[in-house]
């Protein structure tokens, strides 16, 4: 029988995070509600906790279903349940893991980052939009400035520009409104053998990670939850004490909602 055994830790918890994490006996789905700095009608963890038990119930009722497929599925029952409309709506990453048959599928809608042994998996359409807005406010907080209402007002500027490139050709690909962004996700299928674990890191999470040096994958992916709790902590940490005003490690606000994942294939 496949199965996936899998140790989750979040910080925030759950219920207070935009972060949110589902599993069923065969798979896990890691979601992260993008942080909205202009108005939307639902929050984003209001919107990745529909989307991700959609998800997942579609994912119980048939365990071997395409995985696009039913993130498609999931997106339009969210996008009904919470009445949306799409480029007025919150958005978030999906990634998922299956073991099925011995082998393990993906599918990955944003930039969570898959680490597997040799081998790593994101998602770059986003990073790699050319918006004169992302630089600025990095090069500001490098500079010292903090985050004032200048970062602010360049945080909404930003999200625009990225909100008009959703979804379409030539910019990239989210779990918003439109169920057809499921089919362009990056997708994979690879043997069990290959990979015994894999981890799912949140970029609140990977990225000050990678700063610390905290890359160690084969020790993290037999970790405890208690054990990657501590990291994560040990991140938040350093992001309040070290460096709070984001100058050494340039980010849109202090502390993003951080998510690890690791999950075992028997």
């Amino acid at each position: 029988m496949n199965a996936v055994h899998v140790s989750v830790a979040q910080n925030p918890p759950f219920h207070d995070s935009d972060d949110k994490v589902f599993t069923t006996r065969d798979a896990v789905i890691v979601l992260d509600g993008a942080s909205a700095h202009a108005p939307v009608p639902v929050s984003p963890s209001t919107y990745a906790h529909t989307l991700g038990g959609h998800l997942r119930d579609r994912l119980e009722d048939d365990p071997g279903t395409d995985l696009a497929g039913a993130l498609a599925d999931a997106i339009a029952a969210t996008t009904t349940q919470l009445g949306l409309t799409a480029g007025r709506s919150p958005s978030s990453t999906v990634t998922i893991l299956r073991h099925r048959d011995g082998q393990v599928d993906v599918l990955m809608l944003g930039d969570n980052l898959l680490v597997l042994p040799g081998r790593t998996i994101t998602d770059p359409r986003l990073d790699h939009l050319d918006i004169p807005e992302r630089l600025q406010y990095k090069q500001r907080l490098a500079a010292g400035t903090g985050f004032d209402d200048i970062h602010r007002g360049l945080l909404v500027a930003l999200q625009r520009q990225q909100t008009a490139r959703r979804n379409r050709p030539g910019g990239y690909w989210i779990a918003e409104t439109d169920p057809a962004a499921a089919y362009q996700a990056i997708r994979a299928t690879i043997s069990v053998d290959r990979i015994p674990w894999a981890i799912v890191a949140t970029d609140g999470a990977y990225t000050p990670m990678e700063h610390l040096g905290i890359t160690d994958w084969p020790t993290i992916s037999v970790m405890t939850a208690p054990d990657l709790h501590d990291i994560l902590t040990r991140c938040h940490t350093w992001e309040h004490d070290v460096d709070p005003d984001a100058r050494t490690l340039p980010r849109a606000k202090r502390h993003d909602d951080k998510t690890l994942v690791t999950s075992r294939f028997t």
